[in-house]
């Protein structure tokens, strides 16, 4: 698993080595592994609503995709099948290889910290400080308390809060807030990082700085799925676009625009 580390000032980041790799280079490239497989996935409602259908979507290690549509697109829906907040009617959701659907009860805490996700509303605990809402992420792990204590020296190093470490979330500004969601989801070193509307309640300026964290993660080696409608920063941007309508996807496109071009 990808471990976050931040890069020497000045320096340019660069994918992070796996566990066991060598210096020797291969004969020819080494494909990425996929990290999220959909297939074939409908997702019906008991009202009659059908939220997705058919949907077929893969993300390799290291990806940065952007999920766009209107409202009632079928997005929220994607984003609680990969966190098994729900289940599919029909098809597969794999994450890292594993059928989320064939899960024992147990076994969904475990599967569940391989994924970091952060939301427009923070979600900070207000009582506790950014330190410590921070390793509380590990602590429910039951992390032992000498891991803690570096891990989140370290991914708030990334996200640039370290003076900021022993504040309490209401005196933070909205951006410094949403930077200790993201350190909160990352501490763990996911193997999916999902960005739900992260700059929904964020002003311009302090949105693209958001953006530009988490073009830097990706960059450390994490892969980064986010949904967003900001359509202004998706066409800047310009990475990988998946795009819903009426629970369909209509739209892969890398380096696209938010809205279809040509």
């Amino acid at each position: 698993m990808a471990m976050v580390t931040a890069a020497p000032s000045g320096s340019k980041s660069t994918p992070l080595r796996r566990p066991g790799a060598t210096d020797q280079q291969p004969d020819g490239p080494i494909p990425n592994r996929i990290v999220l497989a959909m297939q074939g996935v409908t997702k019906s409602y008991p009202n009659g609503r059908e939220a997705l259908h058919g949907v077929d979507l893969t993300i390799p290690e290291g990806d940065f995709v952007f999920l766009v549509g209107p409202s009632g697109a079928g997005k929220s829906t994607v984003i609680k099948l990969l966190i098994r907040d729900e289940l599919p009617t029909k098809g597969v959701v794999l994450l890292d290889g594993r059928d989320l659907g064939r899960l024992k009860r147990r076994e969904v805490p475990k599967i569940r910290r391989k994924i970091g996700i952060v939301f427009q509303d923070f979600k900070l605990l207000p009582n506790k400080t950014v330190r410590d809402n921070v390793g509380f992420a590990l602590e429910v792990t039951g992390a032992r308390k000498r891991d803690i204590e570096p891990a989140v020296d370290r991914v708030l190093r990334v996200v640039g809060l370290t003076g900021q470490a022993g504040q309490l979330p209401g005196q933070l500004s909205g951006g410094e807030q949403q930077r200790t969601a993201i350190a909160r989801a990352l501490v763990h070193n996911p193997r999916l990082f999902i960005a739900d509307e992260p700059t929904g309640n964020l002003d311009p300026l302090i949105s693209w700085e958001i953006i530009q964290l988490l073009l830097r993660i990706n960059e450390l080696g994490v892969t980064v799925l986010m949904a967003t409608h900001n359509a202004e920063v998706v066409t800047a941007v310009r990475k990988r676009v998946v795009a819903l309508e009426n629970g369909r996807i209509v739209r892969d496109e890398v380096g696209a625009a938010y809205h279809r071009e040509g």
